[in-house]
């Protein structure tokens, strides 16, 4: 198994070659600016999916008088789940034209994400699964215990002048606790990739499902592409069911774009310089990142010189006005 990870950036970290003899892997050494090509190991996809249609979802009444993680799927959201079950298949199976795949599925434990694993599970037969875990990090954003209606609507638009992300729900949790919690599951998902906890033969496409909720699929969003909290505040959720495909490219990137198309992300609430940074993550040499997105520097910048002796220059000149 190889000893692989992916760095704060959200780049793949491949072995020295000469440290690493495995058959699922092909090293071009001899060209040093041709993309490598990833090992098997790593995923090639992480499918991110929102639970189908509640009894909340159709009716905030349930919440005062039904605990949120027992909240079921309405009718209508087990007919989602079984068409999104469907719809994954396609896309990891190629529509039926690969055969050396597998997924690994991870679930929130509210019943309404349980219940859409279920339904999602009736598209794929036994050899296919490799395995599934319950995980309590990517549950629903804690809003309080029974949630009465008018007041509920009252705090609803307390955060919207707050802000989204920071704002803590009284006796809940705000969008940067959740952020917090699914940071916190990323690092034992990739331990689970490291020390091959998934039992995942690495001649077959590794595809992970983590069905869980709107909010923390995008803070997982969030924490895997480094956006910030501004760019947060403009993310739309997912339909009940919908689901974002992180696909792994040739260079060692993952990204939206392999999947997704640039409709898709602006409709999404993704701004132009993080659509562009998707679609160079599709093609992209794994080594080329801080050339590559000088905009993300320019997020957080006012300015910066192209050398020491320009930035000299410049303050110096600020200094004598």
């Amino acid at each position: 198994m190889i000893n692989s990870t992916v760095d704060d950036n959200g780049h793949a970290q491949i072995p020295d070659q000469q440290q690493h003899h495995c058959h699922c892997c092909q090293f071009h050494s001899q060209n040093q600016h041709k993309p490598v090509p990833v090992p098997k190991c790593l995923p090639k996809r992480i499918i991110l999916v929102r639970h189908g249609e509640s009894e909340g979802n159709k009716d905030d009444a349930m919440y005062t008088v039904t605990p949120d993680y027992r909240i079921p799927l309405t009718p209508k959201g087990i007919d989602q789940a079984k068409d999104a079950g469907s719809r994954i298949f396609d896309i990891v199976s190629d529509n039926g034209s690969e055969d050396n795949w597998k997924v690994y599925f991870y679930v929130s434990p509210y019943v309404r994400a349980r219940s859409t694993l279920r339904e999602i599970g009736r598209a794929f037969s036994r050899r296919r699964v490799l395995g599934v875990r319950e995980e309590c990090r990517i549950r629903e954003q804690d809003f309080g215990n029974f949630q009465v209606a008018d007041r509920m609507k009252v705090i609803k638009q307390t955060r919207e002048r707050f802000g989204r992300f920071f704002y803590r729900f009284p006796e809940g949790e705000s969008a940067a606790d959740v952020y917090d919690r699914v940071s916190s599951f990323l690092e034992s998902l990739w331990r689970d990739i490291d020390m091959n906890r998934l039992h995942h033969d690495p001649n077959d496409d590794l595809n992970l499902v983590i069905i869980s909720h709107g909010l923390a699929s995008r803070v997982f969003l969030m924490k895997w592409f480094k956006w910030t909290v501004e760019q947060f505040e403009y993310l739309s959720n997912l339909g009940n069911c919908g689901f974002r495909v992180i696909q792994l490219g040739l260079g060692g990137e993952y990204s939206l774009a392999v999947h997704h198309t640039e409709e898709e992300m602006l409709e999404w609430g993704l701004s132009p310089e993080m659509i562009s940074d998707q679609k160079w993550r599709a093609h992209a040499s794994r080594s080329s990142w801080k050339d590559k997105c000088s905009w993300y520097l320019d997020a957080f910048f006012d300015h910066l010189a192209n050398s020491d002796e320009d930035d000299y220059d410049e303050v110096k000149s600020d200094f004598s006005d």
